[in-house]
């Protein structure tokens, strides 16, 4: 028997993502993770506070827009991850352009998201937030670009002598 533990939104339909879906996916899994990624947030397939509540508090959760974090009624603080490109592009052009790579292949955005990954601590998972904060862009960003010059030297395509 199928038994999904994760729910990805794009599909820009608002109010996809039910209570009873949402039941649903903390009752198959212990940290369901629900990612309503579609833009603007009047399309997203649900809100945070909806997400939180409906599983308890139990799901993993990150949007395609900002939204606020929720506070549940026993006081625990839930911080909704935001799923944006500024977290991967602009360290990946950084990289880019350190090692004077002519083109960026998958590889680079693969290494790109296991820093960002990385990133992440213990105490955000513990909040259901799957991304570090926006407000550590800069030094994520830069991280990043040391891993995919890394990447570019590793693979051959890298024009630029390493620092």
């Amino acid at each position: 028997r199928t038994r999904p533990t994760a729910l990805i939104g794009v599909s820009a339909q608002p109010a996809t993502f039910t209570k009873e879906v949402c039941g649903l996916m903390a009752e198959m899994a212990a940290r369901p993770v629900i990612m309503a990624l579609s833009n603007p947030t009047s399309r997203a397939e649900c809100t945070a506070e909806q997400a939180y509540r409906w599983t308890k508090g139990r799901c993993v959760f990150a949007s395609g827009s900002p939204m606020p974090g929720v506070t549940l009624e026993d006081g625990t603080r839930l911080e909704a991850g935001q799923g944006n490109n500024a977290y991967i592009f602009p360290g990946v052009g950084l990289g880019s352009i350190a090692a004077g790579s002519r083109t960026i292949d998958d590889g680079a955005f693969l290494v790109a998201a296991r820093a960002l990954a990385l990133m992440v601590d213990e105490k955000a998972l513990a909040r259901g937030s799957v991304y570090p904060p926006l407000s550590s862009i800069r030094n994520i960003s830069l991280e990043i670009a040391i891993q995919v010059a890394e990447h570019f030297h590793a693979v051959g395509a890298a024009t630029a002598a390493r620092p």
